[in-house]
């Protein structure tokens, strides 16, 4: 068994791995606990909750110098709208499929993902691709045309998750300032029609929240714990790892959507997504190969220059 490099930790695999399961197989689970319940009022509470999580964090951390800063910037809370835009249309796409028996549809949706990320940093940024990463877009992008083809019907759900995550991504690069932080201020920004859009529901009659039925209201609360400590896992992880490495652990979660869809929600597993799925394997190998190049690469030592 190899040992972690030197830039990497025990602790990093320990948190990106919890990260990668929770989300992958206690986050689905929970959904499905929660299905009964419609997706805005679910996504309203995954908001709500989430904020004294990751404010005590921050606080225990000591690292309000930072908010403050951040508060202080128009510029700063904009970008943090933004993308706080892109994450709450992916958990609201997220949870509709999880309630309408189209997990699999999502988990299509998480493997696209870092290729779609591969293919914005080339559009967006300019960034080259080798042959093998272009390969692995282009066998992605066939595997959606094949169900496309054979459902006749766009793959909406995988392509939605894929679009909105790919640039929640591709924002939060551009945000200045830390995970945790970040994440502050994206719940604390959507709090704001969250907690009117709750207030909306039960004065109208239509909430579940504290109407009579406890465990509705318990699960409603706890949707705060799912949604915060995975993202707090994964950003405390992402420091002590590589990107090569993150890349590789992020098919964790997918693939247990999957075996969850498949196995415990019984989702049909029809031809057209026996010949898409392996063509979207294939592609998340030939990026993976493409990867390691890259951080093999980038590892050798730069021999000294002559004089």
């Amino acid at each position: 068994m190899s040992t972690p490099q030197a830039d990497e930790t025990p602790a990093g695999f320990a948190y990106a791995i919890s990260a990668y399961l929770l989300w992958g197989a206690v986050l689905p689970l929970y959904l499905k606990a929660v299905s009964h319940i419609p997706a805005g009022e679910i996504v309203a509470h995954r908001i709500i909750w989430s904020v004294p999580i990751i404010g005590a964090l921050i606080l225990v951390t000591r690292r309000t110098a930072d908010l403050r800063e951040a508060l202080r910037s128009p510029k700063m809370i904009a970008m943090a709208a933004l993308t706080a835009f892109f994450v709450s249309i992916n958990w609201a796409v997220y949870i509709w499929a999880i309630s309408n028996d189209q997990a699999l549809d999502g988990a299509l949706g998480y493997y696209i993902n870092p290729l779609f990320s591969v293919f914005l940093g080339a559009v967006l940024l300019g960034e080259p691709l080798s042959r093998l990463q272009w390969a692995a877009v282009a066998l992605a992008g066939l595997a959606v045309v094949v169900l496309t083809v054979e459902e006749g019907r766009l793959p909406w759900v995988a392509l939605a998750l894929t679009f909105s995550w790919g640039a929640y991504a591709f924002c939060k690069r551009k945000l200045p300032v830390g995970p945790n932080q970040g994440f502050f201020l994206e719940v604390a920004i959507l709090s704001i029609p969250a907690i009117i859009w709750i207030a909306w529901l039960g004065a109208t009659g239509q909430g579940r929240f504290l109407t009579g039925v406890p465990l509705d209201t318990w699960l409603l609360v706890g949707c705060g714990v799912v949604t915060a400590v995975p993202l707090i896992l994964y950003a405390n992880g992402a420091k002590l790892l590589r990107l090569s490495t993150i890349g590789i652990l992020q098919y964790i979660a997918p693939t247990l959507i999957f075996l969850v869809a498949v196995f415990l929600f019984k989702e049909p597993f029809g031809t057209a997504r026996m010949i898409a799925f392996p063509m979207i394997w294939a592609a998340l190998a030939l990026y993976s190969v493409a990867l390691f190049r890259q951080a093999r690469v980038a590892s050798r030592p730069v021999k000294p220059v002559a004089n």
